[in-house]
């Protein structure tokens, strides 16, 4: 009996901006709103959601970018077989170079249809289990440091067990904010931090040693991405573990960074690397070299983030989760998805696929076209 194809019959194309309570300010620039595309793939028997949140300064994309490509590749995507997700990557690679942040949108929305046909919750379509405990940080934004410190007293007082703190405007002000966190919130709650390329190598060497007394659990991307050549100098010299972030967008990156020894853990996010499907090849490299991993976020809502989720249950090695971004949004659209508890917990849904969708009327109330 032939194999069941479901066709892709529409795809929409939606963009998405939700105003953030407060402005996210990381060293590489600030953003006031939330802006996302929701891609929608419709077949005859299933919807598929997916997400993406393009940042200009990491991936090269933007909301209008995104919602060009998208059109690009929904053409080609349309009529295809959605269980095809292979073939469907592979037609996008093909139509178009990089562009991964849209990309993403589309594979989680084909993983989303492929697991609602097998009947499972995507964590299971992935191979993944959902038998460990998901917690989320929760991130300061770069700033004034005593307004820094105020708002990881905040954090840890509204229960959030690990803190992640940005950083990358050299080593006097980045070590002036981390003894100030670390006189408003003690010594116990962990605390990881975050350049986004901020500092050269000299000054990356140079803070991490300075802040060796303040118990940091990683440092996400000291140096700039371009110069991952001497990510290795700066991983042999800290006292803190280095954890590649923008360095590390796909798995041909992640091969380089693990043979040149270059960081001790990676940081993996869907629109980096292009969707699931290569996610899984970033996961399977680092369980091999033993490395462990971190599933992170750009500016997704719940929908995204609970993608996000899903994939952090396929690996034992993933140990971290950075999901705090959703609780920034001044509005929550998504129905269904992943859910925040006390003490930074996150739960995943165990319905059928991703589990998260948004109502279309109010997507239908943002700039759009279904093809």
């Amino acid at each position: 009996m032939a194999k069941k194809k479901l066709q892709i019959k529409s795809i929409g194309l939606h963009k998405l901006m939700i105003p953030l309570k407060e402005p996210f300010v990381i060293s590489l620039g600030t953003q006031y709103d939330a802006e996302s595309v929701i891609v929608v793939l419709k077949t005859d028997d299933q919807t598929g959601f997916g997400e993406c949140s393009p940042y200009k300064s990491i991936n090269g994309e933007s909301l209008d970018t995104c919602f060009i490509v998208g059109q690009y590749l929904g053409k080609v995507l349309k009529g295809m077989d959605a269980l095809d997700i292979k073939g469907c990557v592979r037609a996008m690679d093909k139509t178009i170079y990089g562009n991964n942040s849209i990309k993403s949108a589309f594979d989680m929305a084909l993983y989303d249809i492929a697991s609602q046909h097998a009947g499972v919750p995507l964590f299971k379509y992935l191979g993944g289990k959902n038998n460990k405990t998901l917690v989320t940080d929760y991130t300061v934004s770069l700033g004034n440091a005593n307004k820094m410190a105020e708002d990881a007293a905040k954090y840890k007082a509204e229960g959030f067990p690990v803190i992640k703190v940005k950083l990358g405007q050299g080593t006097n002000k980045d070590a002036e904010r981390i003894h100030l966190i670390r006189e408003a919130v003690g010594y116990e709650i962990p605390l990881r931090i975050d350049a986004n390329q901020g500092w050269d190598v000299k000054t990356a060497i140079d803070t991490l040693q300075e802040l060796e007394r303040y118990n940091i659990q990683h440092c996400e991307e000291p140096i700039p991405r371009w110069d991952f050549m001497r990510l290795r100098k700066v991983r042999k010299k800290s006292p803190i573990p280095i954890m590649a972030d923008e360095s590390c967008c796909d798995h041909y990156d992640a091969e380089r960074l693990i043979d040149l020894k270059a960081c001790d853990m990676v940081n993996i996010k869907l629109g980096k690397s292009g969707g699931i499907y290569d996610a899984l090849k970033i996961i399977s490299l680092a369980e091999k070299a033993k490395m462990k991993m971190q599933v992170g976020a750009f500016m997704e809502s719940r929908l995204g983030m609970t993608a996000f989720a899903h994939l952090a249950l396929c690996s034992d090695d993933i140990l971290y989760c950075d999901f705090d971004t959703p609780l920034m949004f001044t509005e929550d659209p998504v129905s269904g998805g992943l859910t925040y508890h006390e003490n930074g917990i996150v739960k995943v849904p165990e319905a059928t696929g991703l589990g998260a969708t948004i109502d279309e009327g109010y997507l239908a109330k943002f700039e759009h076209i279904i093809l």
